[in-house]
């Protein structure tokens, strides 16, 4: 199998497991009687995609699998758009940044952990930032809430957000270093 057959099809089975890791290990929290929130993982498998497969295919592999996340579920249906969006983004910041420190061509661990660690920090600060601002303008402009309600549940949506991205960083820093030798041996097979 070439390398372009291999990245399509790590792609799409890392698109699956962002959507297995989403719809069914996430937490809802109720914002307001009509808008939900959720606690998950699944950015860390965001993370982990674009490390694996970088900033372009991992982004895409984030944002396809979550976006079919929410549009399978009522309750995300209208938050696709902005899911693909930003996911896309996380996965590409992550990504990029591997490339540039160099991910691939470490070897001493304390340099991987190191490089991971800024890598996933580097895309989950940038979705602790634009995130709540993103969201309010998505739900304020493109779906007409009101903009006290926008307002509320871009702020829960922030720390969310904030809390999400710590335990992201370490939980996709530490997949990468269960998972990267055995990963490259048959990517690059």
């Amino acid at each position: 199998m070439n390398r372009k057959t291999k990245l399509a099809a790590y792609t799409a089975m890392f698109a699956v497991i962002n959507y297995i890791v989403f719809t069914y290990g996430k937490i809802t929290i109720p914002v307001t009687p009509t808008t939900t929130t959720a606690i998950h993982l699944a950015n860390a498998t965001v993370v982990l995609s674009s490390l694996f497969l970088g900033p372009v295919h991992g982004g895409l592999a984030g944002a396809v699998g979550l976006s079919l996340a929410d549009l399978f579920d009522p309750r995300y249906i209208t938050s696709a758009p902005k899911t693909f969006i930003m996911k896309f983004l996380i996965g590409y910041i992550a990504g990029k940044t591997a490339q540039k420190l160099k991910l691939s061509e470490k070897t001493e661990r304390n340099d991987i952990v190191r490089t991971v660690l800024l890598s996933a920090a580097a895309g989950l600060i940038f979705n602790v930032i634009v995130d709540p601002i993103f969201g309010y303008v998505y739900k304020r402009f493109v779906l007409r809430i009101p903009a006290d309600v926008a307002a509320i549940t871009a702020a829960w949506a922030g720390g969310v957000t904030a809390l999400n991205a710590a335990v992201c960083t370490v939980v996709a820093s530490i997949l990468y270093l269960a998972l990267y030798k055995a990963f490259a041996s048959r990517f690059n097979q």
